[in-house]
């Protein structure tokens, strides 16, 4: 069987590659612009174009048919429609990377299945996600359009560290700020729920969809069955780095107020994704997926993670620019407190 990604060498599709790569079943195919090919595993064909020139991509393709088609690089609603253009009546199966932030905020239950209502009024992103499926759903129903829609949460790898609340630059500066014995800001009270997953655990589900025909026309969210707390998340980081946690718990609506001065969007990505406890609900998946299950806990993952992270420190950057954000929002909050306090005297 022949599957091709686009894209194939970011947090999510790198661990299905690496699983495909040990699959004799597969036939694996990236089309990208071959910037991290010493990343790619042995026997892992590559095309090299752009994907946003379709002419070029289609006369590379031409010849070729394939099982699955899987987009982890479209982001609005113009890239699904240059891929039906591309794949239509050359795919058995179209793979759509869709968000779970695409889910209602905040959902009328905590517990998300396929069937939570998709709005999202707090990020674009989100937004743009949902436009995506809808398009690529109404093909599906005209058509007969080969599309599965797959909805991940917050996957990491060994190249990443989650964190409810960074820079630009990513996680980087917080792990600085820990080991500098420095607070780090934590959104809320850090009592939310989340979920986490590892890709390699990510892979298991995804490739359970690959090619199989009940997948077709449906939707699947894929997450691990670990629900933490985001006081859980950090103490956790804390803890594999030797350190203490120092939180400051700052509100979600102050951050995305006093943030968007900064360029920070955390209207986006906290209020509109990691400040909503969620619980996902995965029996849908694991009807098709019943090896599906967390292999990879957030306390050795993280582990993992911080291993490559300091011996890979060259391929990280510092970030003052959030480092002296976080401290103008602490120092600021602080003299109000003080001032509050001292106004009651």
């Amino acid at each position: 069987m022949k599957a091709l990604f686009i894209g194939g060498t970011g947090t999510i599709s790198m661990g299905i590659i690496r699983a495909l790569a040990k699959d004799p079943l597969w036939e694996v195919y990236l089309l990208n612009r071959g910037n991290r090919k010493d990343e790619v595993p042995e026997g892992i064909h590559q095309i090299i174009a752009d994907i946003n020139d379709e002419a070029d991509v289609a006369g590379k393709l031409e010849s070729m048919t394939f099982d699955v088609v899987s987009d982890f690089i479209a982001f609005g609603v113009e890239a699904v429609e240059r891929d039906y253009r591309l794949f239509k009546g050359k795919t058995k199966q179209y793979i759509f990377i869709s968000s779970a932030s695409a889910y209602n905020k905040p959902a009328a239950s905590y517990v998300i299945t396929e069937g939570t209502t998709l709005a999202n009024p707090y990020w674009e992103y989100s937004r743009n996600k949902i436009a995506c499926e809808e398009f690529l759903m109404e093909k599906y129903r005209t058509e007969g359009f080969p599309v599965t829609i797959v909805r991940p949460s917050h996957t990491y790898d060994e190249r990443s560290i989650p964190l409810g609340v960074h820079g630009n630059k990513g996680f980087y500066q917080v792990i600085k700020r820990m080991q500098q014995g420095k607070p780090v800001i934590i959104q809320g009270d850090g009592t939310s729920l989340w979920a986490l997953t590892f890709n390699s655990d990510f892979a298991i589900g995804y490739t359970a969809l690959m090619g199989n025909r009940h997948a077709i026309g449906e939707a699947f969210q894929i997450t691990g069955d670990e629900i933490l707390t985001w006081n859980q998340i950090y103490q956790t980081i804390t803890d594999a780095l030797g350190v203490e946690l120092k939180p400051y718990y700052v509100s979600s609506e102050f951050l995305a107020d006093v943030g968007e001065k900064y360029g920070y969007d955390f209207r986006g990505g906290i209020i509109g994704d990691k400040s909503v406890s969620v619980v996902f609900d995965n029996s849908k998946l694991k009807r098709l997926a019943p090896n599906m299950t967390t292999n990879i806990p957030f306390h050795k993952g993280v582990r993992i993670a911080l291993d490559y992270c300091m011996s890979h420190e060259d391929r990280y950057e510092l970030d003052p620019e959030f480092d002296s954000f976080c401290d103008i929002v602490i120092e600021s909050l602080e003299k109000a407190k003080a001032d509050i306090i001292a106004k009651k005297q």
